[in-house]
């Protein structure tokens, strides 16, 4: 796998990436996009029997060196995916579970409450703008508005700067974030850790917040796979929607079945 600048995950690379050896590899998967189909809104994401089932035997299969690395606070990650996966990064970084270590948070940024009162003015506009409080994050949420799309990047960029705020553009929403670590960080602490301390890592996402996932897991002779259509991306290989992820990752256990 080519590692280094960014490249475009063009249609030479729109095969399914080859199988994780799943005795050396760490997988860290995003949420949404990746193992759930975007929804315009996100408490409407449900548990599903298959992905359930499908993570916990990933988790088997690698000695738990599986984790859900996400957009959503933890909470709502044990929601979806009915704790069935114990390492978790939440809110792109900010909050963190380790296998047996516990939960660390960042202290949420006193400046969230203004950003929100800002945001809320947008709602007015665009009813059909969704803001979600994520206690260490506001995101502002315009796929059922796209027109406010422009709206609200300059709102939010003018935010970011006067309110020392971290600005985290995704698909169809903008979020600032209490300033810490992101997707790229919430890699590297977890890879610093049993059990996936010397494991090859690969990240697995969709959004614009999984490209420093992906930039991690390369600087650990790892790769990311980026899920959907093609972009500018520091992920090598791609896979077309979270059918494909699904039947990658089964294809990978069951090629370890046969072992």
């Amino acid at each position: 796998m080519h590692r280094g600048r960014a490249q475009k995950a063009d249609s030479a690379s729109a095969d399914a990436p080859p199988l994780p050896p799943l005795a050396d590899s760490a997988l860290f998967l995003d949420l949404d996009g990746t193992l759930a189909p975007i929804s315009p809104r996100p408490e409407d994401v449900k548990p599903e029997v298959w992905r359930t089932d499908l993570l916990r035997r990933l988790g088997k299969a690698l000695g738990g060196r599986v984790a859900v690395v996400s957009g959503r606070a933890l909470a709502d990650v044990d929601r979806i995916l009915d704790r069935a996966v114990e390492a978790v990064a939440g809110v792109h970084g900010l909050e963190l579970r380790l296998p047996g270590r516990g939960v660390w948070r960042a202290q949420p940024s006193a400046s969230l409450a203004a950003a929100r009162d800002s945001l809320e003015s947008l709602v007015e506009r665009w009813p059909g703008i969704r803001i979600e409080d994520k206690a260490l994050s506001i995101a502002a949420h315009f796929r059922a508005a796209p027109e406010a799309g422009a709206s609200v990047r300059t709102l939010t960029e003018r935010l970011a700067r006067e309110l020392g705020l971290v600005l985290q553009p995704g698909d169809m929403v903008a979020e600032l974030r209490t300033p810490g670590p992101d997707k790229g960080g919430a890699v590297r602490a977890l890879m610093a850790e049993a059990p996936f301390a010397g494991a090859r890592p690969v990240f697995v996402g969709d959004d614009l917040t999984d490209e420093r996932g992906f930039a991690a897991a390369a600087a650990m002779d790892g790769y990311g796979v980026l899920v959907g259509p093609p972009r500018e991306t520091r992920a090598t290989a791609r896979l077309a929607d979270v059918a494909a992820v699904r039947d990658w990752l089964e294809a990978a256990l069951a090629v370890q079945g046969r072992r």
